[in-house]
């Protein structure tokens, strides 16, 4: 399985941008897509995820309302789009894929997650 990310890039305070992320390789079903972000000298930390169906979605407080995930169709791409970005949301950004279906206090978790992109830098200016 290789995930590919993209539409990273140098974007205002107060603008937008949208994340993809593409899964290929894959062979099963009924798994998990999240995003995360990895700031520089900073431990990697949960963005947001979603469930096969795309209907149920976690988001971290600190992006809650400004960020949307979603599933794609066919379900084996994601996206993250971000709106209203501040300086604190710099940083690159990693998709992952669960190999199945993750419980639900875990889908927080960076080990909860088989498969990883490479990851696309967002770089916020203030």
């Amino acid at each position: 399985v290789q995930l590919q990310a993209s539409g990273g890039g140098l974007v205002q305070a107060g603008g937008s941008l949208t994340l993809s992320c593409a899964a290929s390789g894959v062979t099963f079903r009924d798994y998990d897509m999240a995003w995360f972000r990895q700031a520089p000298g900073k431990e990697r930390e949960f963005v947001a995820a979603t469930r096969w169906s795309g209907d149920s979605k976690w988001y971290a407080d600190s992006v809650k309302g400004r960020f949307t995930i979603s599933r794609g169709n066919p379900k084996n791409t994601v996206y993250l789009q971000m709106k209203n970005l501040e300086s604190e949301d710099t940083a690159a950004y990693y998709c992952a894929s669960s190999h199945n279906r993750v419980i639900t206090s875990r889908l927080r978790e960076v080990d909860a997650y088989a498969y990883w992109g490479q990851g696309t830098l967002v770089t916020v200016s203030s």
